[in-house]
């Protein structure tokens, strides 16, 4: 399951769908990926991704995706997580049981990573954060009485940010995704 932060503000949406905005990669790697064709997801030449191919593509695939983020505050008009105030985490527990047979969560950057392993009943220490390309065993327990302590013996990798302010090409992101996925069995 593909875990970001939260979607820009709705002005910058090119879509009604995770990872809304025309300029981030995060689609454009999708489709180098699994495609080798950077617009596969795009509609003609328009400044937008077609969301009904992604959500068909990633239900054939087996890949879920979900925010990390309920409800945030924006501290500027930008996308950026480093000034994003996280009010209220994901519900992971709700989101583990509409997903039962997740194996391995994958964030897009290091503020997902961050509330992700905030959500452990022992988060670790900032400096045991998996470093981009890495992951490490995930020992989610459900938050609510009466769930099994032990979810899935989750995987939580971290990838690199898919925004165009991440210093790196989109070819040598679209490099990390593949690796992942071939992985996952995915390709």
């Amino acid at each position: 399951m593909m875990m970001g932060t939260f979607p820009p503000t709705i002005d910058k949406w090119a879509m009604s769908f995770h990872y809304p905005n025309f300029y981030n990669d995060m689609w454009r790697i999708y489709g180098l990926v699994f495609f080798d064709d950077a617009d596969y997801f795009r509609v003609g030449d328009e400044k937008r991704f077609d969301p009904e191919r992604i959500r068909a593509f990633m239900f054939d695939r087996g890949i879920a995706s979900c925010p990390t983020v309920k409800q945030a505050i924006r501290e500027t008009g930008n996308a950026s997580d480093k000034n994003l105030t996280v009010v209220t985490p994901v519900d992971l527990d709700d989101i583990l049981l509409q997903v039962p047979k997740v194996k391995t969560l994958f964030t897009t950057g290091g503020k997902a990573t961050e509330v992700l392993l905030n959500l452990l009943s022992e988060p670790p220490t900032k400096s045991k954060y998996p470093k981009t390309n890495q992951s490490m065993d995930y020992p989610y327990e459900w938050q609510s009485t009466g769930k099994k302590a032990d979810v899935n013996n989750l995987t939580l990798y971290r990838l690199p940010s898919t925004s165009r302010a991440y210093p790196l090409s989109l070819d040598k992101k679209a490099a990390a995704y593949r690796v992942f996925f071939e992985k996952m069995g995915k390709l």
